[in-house]
């Protein structure tokens, strides 16, 4: 049970550092709810065009975030090790998508990666954490009292009640 909670509260920060990485700087200043959804995806690759709030990195982190919690309900490690799994997943996604754009990326300096992208690392790092941590839902194991109650033992067609059973052996001469 200690597991399941401390895995829980591990979730949960991870859930919530994963929401709040793309309103952070990601590069050169800009925030990661800047940036669209459909540029990681597209072949032109991220431009400079600001996306929506729901159309940007914020909509697969709040995913994630929704995932983190059902899995929080149902004590499922495999939910909360796939929310870690798509945070990693898109901050990746993100990261090589800008060094194609820029031709290589900078830590450090004016022109850098930013504590967006750390808080989404260290997000996802959480999220699978928690998924170790936690013990998930005991396995259910059979007793003779969830069995159905048995039919009694096998009689003889000519048996009847007052006759002893097993039969005795006959009588040799």
């Amino acid at each position: 049970m200690i597991r399941n909670v401390l895995g829980s509260i591990l979730g949960l920060i991870g859930a919530a550092v994963a929401v709040w990485s793309p309103f952070r700087a990601w590069y050169d200043g800009r925030h990661g709810r800047d940036y669209r959804l459909v540029e990681l995806f597209s072949p032109s690759g991220i431009t400079g065009a600001k996306a929506a709030l729901f159309t940007g990195l914020l909509l697969p982190f709040c995913v994630a975030a929704l995932l983190a919690l059902i899995a929080i309900v149902l004590r499922s490690r495999a939910l909360m090790a796939l929310a870690g799994v798509v945070v990693l997943g898109f901050a990746v996604l993100w990261m090589v998508r800008q060094g194609q754009a820029l031709g290589s990326l900078s830590v450090g300096g004016a022109r850098s990666v930013g504590a967006g992208v750390a808080s989404a690392f260290g997000a996802g790092a959480l999220l699978l954490l928690a998924a170790a941590v936690m013990r998930g839902r005991p396995r259910r194991r059979f007793h003779d009292r969830d069995l159905p109650p048995t039919s009694p033992a096998p009689t003889s067609p000519t048996r009847h009640d007052d006759e002893p059973w097993p039969p005795a052996p006959p009588d040799r001469p």
